[in-house]
């Protein structure tokens, strides 16, 4: 068990606990991204559920449903980006047969994210059900033999759903219908319930989570997975049995390219590298990505000194010149000149970025946005470096809430990201 949890002692923490029947019944999967988490989480679903004696190789009916994650006792939720994933596997499974049940879990993980037990026929859910139909369809029709029409269908469907109904944050309705099916009888010995990026909880679900907590059904299991662990609530905190799952050394990660992505000859930079892989198969790649980052924030920069030259004022913020010449050359080298259009600016980055067809490209480009301005300022002293970065973190976690939670339109919350943060910029003068 456990065999697939390379470099990390959690699992090992996790096997002896088992052994000596340890397991606490609310326990707290903490680490980096990309350090096993969530397949540990998965792995003790099956092992859980083992009608034998758990070895990885049990052909048990209930590790063969597990395996698939179709296993009616293990409940997720929670968001997460699965696009890369999703796309990393098809071109393991497109190399090599042995490939294939990778792949189908990557797409399970996302289609777990649907179960009819968190939705209730909620109108979103309705919406999206044909998606959900044409995947399971999709994902029936395959064989041991990667089919290149059918993979290519199988990807559209997949970042489209992704992109149209996967919430960023956990509602509060999903909590709750998840501890009404944990006070439900398994099917078999035990449930789980498994909970990722648990730290994005809204209030009245973190409420809700805590009632649950306070008197855990006997025969159910939970695991909050969480990179900011201290986002949780305290008292939330003080009812899991905590793991750690930690930063990875370079070569077991490229072990773990190699013996779960069949991947020997990726040249990543160092540190990272299961992540940097992950998003080399996004949809729009990361080089181009921190290219439109780059091209976005020159920009914006250009845009607030123009209107600061516009009100009279002879001198430039130190943080924006120093965005400004930072970024403008890293734009020209990605072949995009600054203008100071917002709409341009936006129509630009939403072509290059094939409109940001999965939601886990524009957290990606956010991601490059915030790392760019926090790379061009790292060098200077002065005080007022805490409140530029402060503006560009806020501005940019409002644009990602309006996409990813509230469904606008991601051109419409460029266009206003834009606008913030060049007004923003302008006014601290």
């Amino acid at each position: 068990m456990f065999e697939n949890i390379l470099g990390q002692s959690a699992a090992d923490q996790l096997v002896q606990d088992i052994g000596q029947q340890r397991l606490a019944p609310a326990m707290l999967f903490q680490g980096p991204e990309c350090s096993g988490k969530g397949s540990a989480a998965l792995e003790l679903g099956r092992v859980i559920s083992c009608e034998k004696e758990a070895s990885w190789n049990c052909s048990c009916s209930a590790c063969m449903r597990q395996r698939l994650l179709l296993h009616p006792d293990m409940l997720c939720l929670g968001a997460r980006p699965f696009s890369a994933e999703i796309a990393a596997t098809a071109d393991a499974f497109q190399r090599e047969a042995a490939g294939r049940l990778l792949f189908i879990r990557s797409i399970r993980k996302l289609l777990a994210r649907f179960n009819p037990v968190l939705w209730d026929d909620e109108p979103k859910f309705t919406k999206v059900k044909p998606l959900l139909n044409s995947l399971e369809d999709e994902l029936d029709e395959l064989n041991a033999t990667a089919d290149n029409k059918l993979m290519a269908s199988i990807l559209k469907d997949a970042y489209k759903l992704e992109s149209e109904a996967v919430s960023e944050t956990i509602p509060i309705a999903q909590i709750r219908r998840a501890a009404a099916w944990s006070h439900l009888a398994p099917t078999g010995r035990r449930k789980l319930l498994i909970i990722e990026n648990s730290d994005r909880m809204q209030e009245g679900a973190r409420n809700a989570l805590l009632k649950l907590l306070e008197e855990p059904p006997s025969t159910v299991f939970l695991v909050l997975c969480s990179s900011r662990p201290k986002a949780l609530l305290p008292t939330i905190l003080s009812r899991l049995r905590p793991y750690r799952f930690n930063v990875r050394d370079e070569e077991t990660e490229r072990e773990v390219i190699r013996r779960i992505f069949r991947c020997d000859n990726f040249e990543g930079k160092s540190g990272g590298l299961i992540n940097e892989y992950l998003h080399s198969f996004l949809p729009v790649s990361s080089i181009i990505l921190e290219g439109l980052a780059a091209f976005f924030a020159a920009s914006a920069s250009f845009n607030a000194a123009l209107i600061i030259k516009k009100q009279g004022n002879a001198s430039l913020p130190q943080e924006l010149v120093n965005l400004g010449k930072f970024a403008s050359p890293l734009a020209e080298e990605a072949g995009l000149e600054k203008e100071r259009d917002s709409k341009g600016v936006t129509a630009k980055v939403m072509e290059k970025a094939l409109n940001f067809n999965a939601s886990s490209v524009f957290h990606e480009f956010l991601n490059c946005l915030l790392t760019l301005v926090m790379e061009s300022v790292k060098e200077s002293a002065s005080p007022s470096v805490i409140a530029f970065i402060d503006l560009w973190q806020k501005c940019i976690s409002q644009a990602e809430t309006a996409v990813l939670i509230y469904n606008q339109n991601a051109s419409l919350a460029l266009e206003g990201l834009f606008i913030s943060l060049s007004r923003g910029m302008a006014e601290r003068m």
